[in-house]
Formats: C-alpha cells, structure tokens, sequence
C-alpha cells in the first residue's frame, strides 16, 4: 500500500480524532470519575468499534445501512437513544451526588464505572453511531489501491486506531494527573451536568441527521 496514502488518511483520521465529539466527553467524564484505567478501558472500546466498521465496510453491509432510509433511520435512532441515555444518566448522577454532597457524607455514593462497564460504554458509543460508517466509507475508497486486499483496509483500521490511542491516551493520563484537583465533589457535580447536557445534545443532533 503506498505510504503517501496512508500519511493523508491519517492526517484525515488526526483531525476527526481531535475535533469535538462524544468520544473526547466520554473521556472527560470518565476519568474524573472512575479513575484512568476505566479511562483506558473507554479507549479500548473505541478502538474495537473501528474494526467493526471496518470489517461491515469491507463486506458491504455499511453501504446498505447508510443507503436504505429505513436501516439507516433505525441505526441512527438506536445510536441517538444510547447518547441521550448517556447523558441523562449523567444528569442522574449529578443530581444523586448534589444531594449526597448537602448531606455531608460525599465518599458513600460516589458514581463510578467498572473497566468493563467503561469498555462497552465506548465500544457502543462508537459502534451505534452511523457517522463512523460514514467515515469509512468515504475514506477507504479514497485511500485504498485499486487491487486494494482486506490487509490494505484493514491496515487504514489500524493507522486510525493507532491514532485514538495515541490522542485519547495522552486525554487519560493528563486527566488522571489532575484527578486530586477534579475530585471534589461539587466539580463532579458540575461535570456531570455538563456531560449529561452534552451528551443528551449529540444524542439529539445524530437524531435529526440526514443520510448522505
């Protein structure tokens, strides 16, 4: 595969890492929380939904998704709903906690997230979330050669995993050097009302997205 090629996907990859998204907020909110490896464990799930995309990019089954109205207003509502649910429970968490911190005793309901839990809660955040196929499918036909085996595809998978990892790792461990400072629990209170706000507000604009 040419290495011009892939240098652009990532460059391409890089800036849809780095640009605003649930992706960064999961971390954000994560962190803070439940501590850097949950943190990690987000990532993880990240990394693992990009090969599901890949893989249904590769066989076809994105392009059916993203061309049929009916699939894709389904896709896209079962991601919207995920996202809102995020966010809701977040502002649920913000409200639990608030009453617990008037009460004086903050340390006995803290809200956190299992490794586990912090996996599948990136893994689905990516995978229901039909902008990823999207991506895809606009860049692999794009950066693969014509002859263009699963190997060259996969390889773009990896390129752009590579770069999450990379990006939101260095997210984790900067959040995790200054959890002392972020554990108090009234910043957990604002974080979860931010992230809950937010959360519910990705969760509304994927549901009004078009299929291109």
């Amino acid at each position: 595969m040419d290495l011009n090629n892939i240098l652009t996907f990532i460059a391409v990859a890089t800036l849809l890492v780095i640009s605003p998204g649930p992706n960064g907020f999961l971390i954000a909110k994560t962190v803070p929380l439940s501590g850097h490896r949950a943190g990690l464990a987000n990532v993880a799930g990240f990394v693992a939904a990009f090969y599901v995309h890949g893989t249904l990019s590769i066989f076809g089954i994105s392009i059916l998704i993203v061309q049929s109205a009916n699939a894709f207003f389904v896709f896209k509502m079962l991601g919207a709903t995920y996202l809102i649910w995020l966010g809701v429970k977040a502002l649920r968490n913000a409200v639990s906690q608030n009453s617990v911190t008037h009460n004086s005793e903050p340390e006995l309901q803290q809200k956190t997230v299992s490794t586990k839990g912090a996996f599948f809660e990136g893994f689905l955040t990516n995978t229901l979330n039909p902008k990823v196929s999207i991506f895809y499918l606009a860049a692999f036909p794009q950066f693969m050669p014509i002859d263009g085996s699963a190997f060259s595809a996969y390889s773009l998978v990896t390129a752009h995993s590579i770069v999450n990892v990379v990006w939101f790792s260095a997210m984790v461990f900067t959040l995790a050097k200054v959890k002392s400072a972020t554990n108090h629990p009234k910043f957990k209170v604002w974080l979860n009302s931010v992230t809950g706000v937010v959360f519910i507000g990705f969760g509304t604009k994927l549901a009004f997205a078009k299929s291109s």
